[in-house]
């Protein structure tokens, strides 16, 4: 793969229109949060979740692809709230199983032999499976409410790497959440939410593709 002449693997493949494949891969989801007034940050605990889904691709220009590139992912957060003394009033828990369906660009580079580097970027939409959205509950009964749907861009690069029979894609992509998550609690004046300006998922994914 890295000598001077190495053997082309694949070497027709871009010529293809349309392909298909599926990923693997991590996650790790944050919160950016903006208050209304200044105050101590809640504190926002993050652990490593995965994703798996398909990939479809479709040749627009010999360096251009358009992907659609829909999965699951699991994450989970804790939120901590800085002002309460009791453990269930300063822990909130954030299960969330998304479905996420990314909308992207592909903009490749040359190909060096059995490799090529790539940036994509594009725009998604996300549906919480766990976002108890419907729920009268809230957190006066140790429910952390967030919207069913939120909308993102995302910013990324990865390299396609030839083998012999497949290709394999390792790569790493921002999330950046473009609207308020939120859903507030019943009382106006709740602390945990009332403070609140916005809430806004964001992400990092670690992809691992298979063509």
């Amino acid at each position: 793969m890295f000598s001077k002449d190495p053997i082309i693997n694949l070497e027709n493949f871009q010529q293809k229109k349309v392909y298909f494949g599926f990923f693997l891969g991590f996650n790790t989801f944050d919160f950016k949060i903006d208050y209304k007034t200044e105050t101590p940050d809640i504190l926002v605990k993050k652990t490593t979740g995965f994703n798996v889904g398909i990939v479809g691709d479709y040749k627009l220009h010999e360096y251009i692809n358009l992907r659609f590139e829909p999965g699951l992912y699991y994450s989970k957060r804790d939120l901590n709230y800085p002002n309460f003394s009791s453990p269930n009033d300063a822990l909130r828990e954030v299960n969330s199983t998304y479905i996420h369906f990314p909308l992207l660009l592909k903009f490749s580079s040359l190909r060096t032999g059995n490799i090529r580097p790539y940036a994509l970027g594009g725009l998604s939409a996300t549906l919480n499976l766990s976002s108890n959205a419907k729920l009268m509950d809230d957190n006066l009964q140790q429910r952390f409410r967030v919207k069913s749907w939120t909308t993102n861009y995302e910013l990324g690069f990865g390299i396609d790497v030839f083998s012999e029979y497949f290709i394999f894609s390792p790569s790493i992509r921002g999330v950046f959440g473009i609207n308020d998550e939120l859903i507030r609690d019943n009382d106006p004046n709740s602390p945990w939410t009332s403070n609140i300006e916005s809430l806004k998922s964001r992400a990092i994914l670690i992809n691992f593709t298979f063509h």
